[in-house]
């Protein structure tokens, strides 16, 4: 377990949530400097109220929609393409398996 825990590929913070918003947030932030713009400026180039932007950057809270309209404002949309990645195939048997099966459209109650 310690082990574990030394390894500096892993980073504790990328399993809390919380954690996460707050560098995502910073980040948006220092992209939002860099380019001197304004959190006016960018809620209004971006149509997300300022007050939405403010708690964003201060308290990292933000709905789905206003995030994207913020990184489309700010030509930082390329990290949700690569979100939610399809597995890679590991032999031609698990392609033909796929071809066979069918795409589920919904989740299976359990």
């Amino acid at each position: 377990m310690d082990k574990i825990l030394a390894d500096k590929d892993i980073i504790l913070d990328d399993f809390n949530h919380k954690a996460i918003a707050k560098k995502i947030a910073e980040k948006m932030k220092r992209r939002r400097l860099q380019l001197n713009i304004t959190q006016l400026s960018l809620s209004k180039i971006s149509g997300v109220s300022l007050g939405s932007l403010k708690r964003f950057e201060n308290k990292y809270k933000i709905s789905l929609e206003h995030l994207l309209k913020l990184a489309l404002a700010l030509d930082a949309l390329d990290g949700f393409h690569n979100l939610f990645p399809e597995s890679d195939y590991q032999s031609i048997d698990d392609i033909i398996n796929k071809k066979k099966s069918k795409d589920r459209k919904r989740g299976r109650n359990a």
